[in-house]
């Protein structure tokens, strides 16, 4: 999608208001100094296969930039901006490039803006939640999303039952009671019936480990076709699936389709797509024919600006959005101030990753709901003494 268009989209969107906040916006700022860096966060296990992609392991890589103030306020958080697009804020009033009537930023930061976001919030001394609108749960429902295909996995393959009922107890001593399982094996890794039957199997074997109290979804990658998923439904259909993600690619008639047959057999599984897509307009002859149930536009992809879109678009119809986050620490807390700001949110995508570079002090997950702390802007601040010993510096700029 082009940038203008996107922004076009944005102006249309009828959730996105004036908010009063935006008088207070000081006019004597100026940014002083930016800094890219890219920093790397470490996962409490190695992530497998999935029915696409090799072993995702047991790192990622977060890209995040830092804006300094003349106030001595800093702002923080994910961004992609390039060098020479920072050259262009430099000396400049950050919040000259915010438009309260449509509730966004805009500007050579491009469409991941939580910099800004962050330091409005912390320039007002309110969360970002609260800038955002502030319509949403006071505690943001929550899956862990890293149960890949350990059965894969050399180290495991002898076990791999034993080893799917430790990564299960492992997400619930870290406060989940929701999670999303990967399937698909037949897709790549295996012979087509041997995955589909092992796909089954690791499903029942969760549910029998875990009880029928915890929430289950799955996601496939893509790893099926519509006939396909529903030969695999009657076997995990009874297993009482709250939603299942990408199944097949996303086609409007294959979608209803498939929900048809999930809603003739009285199961409540809610279809959930779109995170590969890369233009929120996709989804709308979706949302129009309420062919999904949960858009899952990428969160560091579309930024704040973008999610509120997305979640415009589905509210009129009753639909939700739960963004995708995966291999991104920060992307984690940015969907939850989208979850206490706006009320057709889903559940938050955890990637359980431990970064040493960056303090979330305050957040925590408790009965499978996470808690976001009130500290003004996204609630992240730096180490300084472990920035300056494991950030990768893309670039320091200066006025």
């Amino acid at each position: 999608m082009h940038r203008r268009d996107f922004l076009a989209g944005v102006l249309a969107a009828p959730v996105l208001s004036t908010w009063s906040w935006a008088k207070d916006l000081p006019d004597d700022v100026r940014i002083t100094r930016i800094v890219g860096f890219e920093v790397i966060s470490q996962r409490n296990k190695v992530a497998g296969k999935n029915s696409r992609l090799d072993v995702h392991g047991d790192r990622a890589t977060d890209r995040l930039v830092r804006i300094f103030t003349n106030m001595g306020v800093e702002g923080v958080g994910d961004c992609r901006m390039s060098r020479e697009d920072a050259q262009k804020l430099l000396g400049r009033n950050p919040f000259n490039f915010y438009h309260a009537a449509q509730t966004q930023f805009t500007g050579p930061i491009g469409p991941t803006t939580m910099p800004l976001w962050d330091l409005a919030g912390k320039v007002l001394e309110k969360p970002v939640y609260e800038l955002l609108g502030g319509a949403g749960s006071q505690r943001v429902p929550v899956y862990d999303g890293s149960i890949y295909f350990a059965d894969l996995l050399p180290q495991y393959e002898s076990r791999w039952r034993d080893r799917l009922r430790e990564e299960i107890d492992l997400g619930q001593g870290f406060g989940h009671r929701a999670f999303k399982v990967k399937i698909g094996r037949g897709a790549k890794w295996m012979p087509r019936v041997d995955g589909d039957r092992r796909d089954i199997e690791v499903l029942k074997t969760i549910r029998e480990h875990a009880g029928e109290e915890l929430l289950l979804g799955v996601d496939a990658n893509n790893g099926y076709d519509l006939e396909g998923a529903k030969r695999a439904f009657e076997h995990l259909g009874p297993l009482d699936i709250a939603f299942a993600e990408e199944m097949f690619p996303e086609v409007v008639e294959h979608c209803l389709g498939f929900k048809q047959f999930v809603t003739d057999r009285g199961w409540k599984t809610l279809v959930a797509d779109g995170e590969t897509q890369g233009e929120i307009d996709v989804f709308k002859p979706f949302i129009a024919a309420k062919a999904i149930d949960v858009y899952q536009a990428d969160m560091t992809r579309f930024g704040y600006e973008g999610i509120l879109y997305e979640a415009a678009l589905a509210r009129p119809q009753g639909l939700m959005v739960a963004p995708h986050n995966w291999g991104r620490y920060v992307g984690y807390f940015m969907q939850l101030h989208i979850g206490r700001a706006i009320p057709n949110f889903y559940r938050a995508e955890h990637d359980p990753l431990t970064n040493h570079v960056l303090i979330a002090d305050g957040y925590a997950i408790e009965q499978g709901e996470a808690i976001v702390p009130d500290t003004p802007g996204c609630g992240l601040t730096l180490r300084e003494e472990a920035f300056s010993r494991n950030a990768k510096i893309l670039y320091d700029i200066r006025s």
